[in-house]
């Protein structure tokens, strides 16, 4: 009998890549739309739950955006992620599901930890005030996973803390996107304008982890194969980061843009460095296989049918 697993967040960036892993068919899937299922809606998840009864629930829902969008809306990214979290993890609690994995995110760490950030690191410092709301709602529900897994035993509810991701189906709107996405969007519309040049916030030298959705995707699948083998909290990352202008770098290269970069030193530009820790990862026997330049080359097509009307 195939594991039934039930999935929040199907239509967003990781859970569409999930669903199209090559290896999806092993599964039977639930991956209700927020029209089907209110994830703020307490009552309704959990009745949603009772009713539908999987074996294992995956929770990659979540009010996600870039800098700027987390510095324009703090309230909506803590009260709308600590809502989703609390109400899907505490509904399985409720209704007996027993196998719980739950999406964290590397913002949980605080701003100046040391790199790489190992996972025993979440809650010993400061967050990093530009989405610190996104960050204390992820904390909360790893925790409250935690607690539940640590009073009974039979509950196995557990975390996985990705890097930052990108790819297909991600946001490219200026105002809503993360790093990559917005990069690739910026420097195409430069290159169709033919502008001499592209605005970096800050002098560029900051270091971020980007990994492929679909590397991610493929621990997800590898996570429900092997649940019980499973760390508690686990790092997903790459192993290995860029700065911001090596990043502007590739794309430049990936679409063909031959202008200049030019540095706006007054903008904000968050942690200086974000680097997971894949040990554990590692010792799990799993590890990414997309380089950035073919994740990027993959996340610029998909740019270009989103252009022209025909992604899927």
């Amino acid at each position: 009998m195939k594991i039934c697993v039930l999935l929040t967040g199907g239509s967003g960036l990781v859970g569409r890549n999930f669903l199209e892993h090559p290896a999806i068919g092993e599964f039977d899937i639930l991956a209700p739309r927020s029209n089907e299922l209110n994830l703020l809606d307490d009552r309704a998840v959990e009745a949603y739950l009772r009713e539908k009864r999987p074996d294992i629930v995956i929770h990659a829902a979540g009010r996600v955006g870039g800098i700027q969008a987390n510095i324009r809306e703090p309230v909506r990214f803590l009260m709308d992620n600590l809502d989703m979290g609390r109400n899907i993890v505490w509904a399985a609690r409720s209704t007996g599901v027993k196998h719980l994995l739950n999406l964290g995110s590397s913002c949980m760490y605080p701003r100046n930890a040391p790199n790489p950030l190992h996972e025993d690191m979440v809650l010993k410092g400061e967050l990093e005030p530009t989405n610190e709301g996104y960050a204390l709602a992820k904390v909360v529900t790893a925790r409250l996973c935690e607690y539940i897994s640590r009073e009974d035993a039979s509950c196995q509810y557990k975390t996985l803390i990705p890097c930052n991701v990108y790819g297909r189906h991600d946001k490219f709107d200026p105002s809503h996107s993360h790093l990559v996405p917005a990069i690739i969007h910026k420097i195409y519309e430069a290159k169709l304008s033919g502008s001499a040049h592209v605005e970096i916030w800050g002098d560029g030298t900051a270091r971020r982890e980007f990994m492929y959705a679909g590397d991610l995707a493929d621990c997800l699948v590898e996570s429900v194969r092997r649940f019980d083998t499973l760390p508690d909290t686990m790092n997903v990352g790459i192993g290995e980061d860029a700065s911001i202008n090596e990043y502007y770098e590739t794309v430049a290269e990936v679409i063909g843009y031959d202008g200049q970069f030019k540095h706006d030193l007054t903008k904000p530009v968050g942690m200086m460095r974000k680097l997971v820790s894949t040990d554990k990862t590692q010792a799990w026997g799993w590890r990414a296989k997309t380089s950035l330049r073919d994740g990027i080359a993959k996340t610029y097509d998909y740019y270009l049918q989103l252009r022209n009307g025909k992604s899927t």
